[in-house]
């Protein structure tokens, strides 16, 4: 019924238009099993490094949620199980603790334990989603990174809507790095930015191995009212200690099996304390610092947010890849799962992306008098 599309498609205005039916079985009998969609999204990719919209150097990554073709009161409560115990970071621990005469500590077996979650019985791909300020139910997740130069998409991944958005960050950081390097006419991945739920150890921890600056969005750190926080005092990273703004220094204590090392003030020096009102917790005699092992990447990723450049790459997140997840929800439907299971969501995924890429080369280009 529509001439634009007609006209679009090579239609003639009596020519008998195929049916509907042919776009799904091709679906299911040729492209099940098929990477049809991801040749597709690297093609335009190409093209568009082709015409130099690609730059490389700063990309932006977040996550969206897609809602599921699922009710959410269709579902079996499931056991899974999960090995815990093993701590990779246990050789470093026990560096610290013998640096400080501690023994070291042993290495635990693995455990299994269970825990219960909900499976959708109509989409069992799709994953429970619980968190503050988002929906509850049934979703997906898509976990993009966009090109900081015209918003180019370079990677859509999708996984169910129960898994953190730090969880496969860094296998997708080193994806997008592939696909950068597969372009010929972009430069090497230089910063990469993100909000704070990725302000986190392994992320900050992975990025420093990779030699990659991380512009990512510091966890604010609730402080109990009328007390100072830990970063009222001062670290000295080779002494190892805390100093607060009284000169009392903040001695090492121990390192525990999670990483965490604490350090204690000295009694004696914080009764006749003139701070002591705003540094010690009611009914304690001295104030307890803790400290992460790793925590030296947040405190680099933090002194970056606050220069001018870290100010200005964060403040483009609006621009950049929210504003991609913004398009692709009020242009092309994507608030929902078109399909079932995770791969055809993915599929779903590719289209969009492309889709907006192809858009986006189209605009840049007419503005560029580009034919």
């Amino acid at each position: 019924h529509n001439m634009a599309y007609r006209w679009f498609l090579g239609f003639g205005i009596t020519t008998k238009i195929p049916d509907h039916s042919i776009f799904s079985q091709n679906r299911i009998r040729r492209f099940t099993d098929s990477t049809l969609f991801e040749d597709i999204f690297y093609e335009i990719l190409k093209q568009a490094d082709q015409y130099g919209l690609i730059k490389g150097k700063i990309v932006y990554t977040d996550s969206t949620h897609i809602r599921a073709d699922a009710s959410n009161s269709k579902y079996s409560s499931v056991e899974e199980e999960k090995l815990t115990g093993r701590n990779n970071d246990l050789e470093r621990i026990n560096t610290i603790r013998e640096r400080h005469g501690h023994k070291p500590l042993k290495s635990k077996e693995d455990k299994l334990e269970t825990k219960r979650k909900k499976v959708s019985t109509t989409d069992p791909d799709s994953g429970y989603m619980n968190r503050d300020r988002k929906p509850e139910g049934f979703y997906y997740l898509d976990h993009r990174t966009v090109d900081s130069s015209y918003n180019i998409i370079l990677d859509t991944y999708v996984s169910a809507g129960n898994v953190h958005d730090a969880t496969p960050y860094l296998e997708r950081i080193d994806h997008v790095r592939e696909v950068v390097k597969s372009l010929p006419n972009t430069q090497e991945i230089k910063y990469t930015c993100a909000d704070a739920g990725y302000f986190n150890n392994k992320v900050l921890l992975g990025l420093k191995e990779r030699h990659l600056t991380p512009i990512i969005g510091a966890v604010r750190h609730h402080k109990k009212p009328g007390k100072d926080s830990k970063y009222w005092f001062t670290y000295d990273l080779i002494e190892d200690v805390y100093v607060c703004k009284a000169g009392q220094l903040l001695e090492y204590q121990t390192t525990t099996r999670e990483g965490y090392s604490s350090y204690e003030s000295d009694p004696e020096v914080c009764r006749s304390c003139e701070h002591k009102e705003q540094c010690i917790f009611d009914g304690a005699t001295k104030r307890t610092l803790r400290r992460h092992i790793y925590e030296e990447y947040k405190d680099e990723a933090r002194e970056l947010l606050k220069t001018e450049k870290g100010k200005a790459l964060y403040a483009r997140r609006k621009e950049t890849v929210e504003r991609s997840f913004a398009d692709s929800k009020t242009h092309h439907g994507y608030r929902y799962a078109r399909y079932r299971g995770c791969d055809k969501v993915q599929s779903q995924a590719y289209l969009v992306a492309t889709i907006q890429n192809i858009k986006k080369m189209a605009l840049v280009l007419d503005g560029l008098g580009v034919k």
